[in-house]
C-alpha cells in the first residue's frame, strides 16, 4: 500500500491500528508522519490525544502505557513514534503490536531500515496492521513522478524544463518538491514552468548544461561541445565530471538501442529506449551520424575516461581536459 493511498484512507476516517513506514525513502515517510500529527486529529482534539516519541530517547514501556491510554473527548488518538531505528529494544513494543486498541492510531517512522521480514515482529506489524517498505527511486522514474507531483499543485512544465529540473536535483524528492514550491511562488498567476524560469528562479544554466552538451555530441558540433565544457570549467558546481560522463553513457547507450528498434515510428522508439519524444531527435541524430561503430566507440572512450576521472591511468589531469579530449577523440 502506498503513502498516498493510506493519507487518502485517513482523510475517509479509515484507519487502522498500527502503520509502520520505514525504509530508504524519507519523503514518503515524512508525508505520512507530517499528516498524521498535524491532519488525522483536529486542533482541539490534537492537544489531549497526540503523544509523540523519539526513538533516541524513548523507552518501550512509556510507548506502550500511551497508546493504551483511551481517548478523551475523541473518538481516537494518535501515538507517534519518530526515528524509531534509534531505539533500543524497539522490539519490546511487540506485546502491544499483537493486542492494539482500536482506539488508538499508532504511527511509526523506522528510516533508513528495514524489519526483518522472517520474524515474529514484522509478521505481526503486517497481520495487526500496516507496513510500508519505501525504497529510493530509480532516476528514470524522476520525470514522471515529477510530473504527477507538478499535476498535483496545478502546473505544467516544458519538456527541457523537467529534464533540467530532474536532472539538476537528481532524486532527492523533498528538495524537487521544495523547488516546485519556489518556482510555484515566483511565477505569480502562471501555471506553466519553462527552462527560462528553471534557469532564472534555480540557477540552472538552460544553455550550459548536460542535455546541450549532448545535443553538441549528437549533432558532432565540436565548437559548441567545447564551449559547454568551458563553461562547466568555469562554473565547477554546474556539472561535475561525476554527473556528466554518467549522462553521455546513458544518452549514447539509448542511441545504441536505437539501432535494435524493429518500427521507424519516433514515438514507439522512445517509449521502447525510455526517453521523452521531446528529445528523440537527438537520439535520431546520433545514431544517423554516428552509425554502429561510431556509438560503441563512444561507449567505450566513455567508460575509458570515466575511470581516469577518478585516477586511473591519468594523474593530475583536470576534469574540463578530460571531457574535452574525450569530445574530440568521441567525433573524430
Amino acid at each position: 500500500m502506498s503513502v498516498d493511498k493510506i493519507i487518502n484512507d485517513w482523510k475517509k476516517k479509515s484507519f487502522k491500528p498500527i502503520y509502520w513506514f520505514e525504509g530508504e525513502e524519507e519523503f514518503f515517510i515524512d508525508k505520512a508522519i507530517e499528516y498524521a500529527e498535524h491532519h488525522i486529529l483536529s486542533e482541539s482534539e490534537a492537544s489531549f490525544n497526540l503523544s509523540v516519541f523519539y526513538g533516541k530517547d524513548a523507552n518501550w514501556p512509556d510507548i506502550i502505557n500511551a497508546c493504551k491510554r483511551y481517548p478523551m473527548f475523541a473518538e481516537r488518538q494518535v501515538v507517534l513514534l519518530k526515528e524509531a531505528q534509534q531505539m533500543r529494544d524497539v522490539e519490546k513494543l511487540e506485546s502491544y503490536i499483537d493486542n492494539p486498541l482500536s482506539s488508538t492510531i499508532f504511527v511509526v517512522s523506522y528510516k533508513d531500515k528495514k524489519l526483518d521480514a522472517r520474524k515474529k515482529f514484522a509478521k505481526l506489524v503486517k497481520e495487526k496492521g500496516v507496513l510500508v517498505s519505501t525504497k529510493k527511486m530509480y532516476d528514470k522514474e524522476l520525470p514522471q513522478w515529477t510530473q504527477e507531483l507538478l499535476q498535483t499543485k496545478g502546473l505544467t512544465i516544458t519538456p527541457k524544463g523537467l529534464a533540467l529540473l530532474v536532472d539538476h536535483i537528481g532524486n532527492d524528492l523533498t528538495r524537487i518538491e521544495n523547488e516546485i514550491d519556489k518556482l510555484s511562488v515566483n511565477l505569480g498567476k502562471r501555471t506553466s514552468i519553462t527552462e527560462d524560469d528553471i534557469e532564472k528562479y534555480i540557477g540552472v544554466s538552460k544553455d550550459f548544461n548536460v542535455f546541450e552538451l549532448q545535443a553538441a555530441l549528437a549533432a558532432k558540433d565540436l565548437s559548441r561541445s567545447i564551449r559547454i565544457i568551458q563553461y562547466f570549467e568555469a562554473n565547477p558546481k554546474a556539472a561535475p565530471i561525476q554527473l556528466v560522463l554518467p549522462s553521455l553513457y546513458s544518452f549514447f547507450s539509448k542511441v545504441f538501442m536505437v539501432f535494435g528498434a524493429d518500427t521507424q515510428d519516433e514515438r514507439a522508439i522512445a517509449t521502447a529506449i525510455g526517453v521523452n519524444p521531446f528529445f528523440m531527435k537527438d537520439y535520431l541524430q546520433a545514431a544517423k551520424l554516428y552509425s554502429y561503430p561510431g556509438v560503441e566507440k563512444a561507449l567505450l572512450l566513455l567508460h575509458n575516461y570515466n575511470l581516469k576521472s577518478v585516477g586511473v591511468g591519468s594523474i593530475g589531469t583536470d576534469d574540463a581536459s578530460l571531457l574535452k579530449e574525450m569530445v574530440v577523440k568521441i567525433m573524430s
